[in-house]
């Protein structure tokens, strides 16, 4: 029998927290993406703690209306850039919980890294 979507990215999101893992030092980036917004929150998994959280509701990114997912998820990787420096978070390991790294999650992922985030 054929796995579902769900159970599939449940598969390779398991496989994935495996390897990565989140510390105070380099804290990890946690993606989540749903059919009309994107989440992103920084995790330090020592000590159960999310240091800092970016979404597409936020009043920044939500007041511009018309804005493509694709251009919404830019938004969201730049204001967690801004965030992360605010806090004086440099580097962190990448979680893409399962998604592929294409559209979405890749536009997000480039907009950090030219925010001044390091993964």
């Amino acid at each position: 029998m054929a796995l579902t979507k769900l159970e599939r990215r449940t598969r390779i999101k398991m496989r994935i927290r495996k390897k990565i893992n989140g510390t105070a030092a380099l804290p990890r980036l946690a993606v989540y993406r749903s059919n009309k917004q994107i989440y992103v929150q920084v995790v330090d998994d020592l000590s159960g703690v999310t240091l800092l959280s970016a979404c597409s509701k936020e009043k920044e990114v939500a007041a511009q209306t018309g804005v493509k997912k694709i251009e919404q998820a830019k938004l969201v990787g730049k204001l967690l850039a801004t965030k992360c420096k605010e806090k004086g978070i440099e580097k962190v390991v990448f979680d893409r919980s399962g998604y592929k790294y294409h559209g979405r999650v890749k536009s997000l992922a480039d907009a950090a890294r030219e925010g001044g985030l390091k993964f």
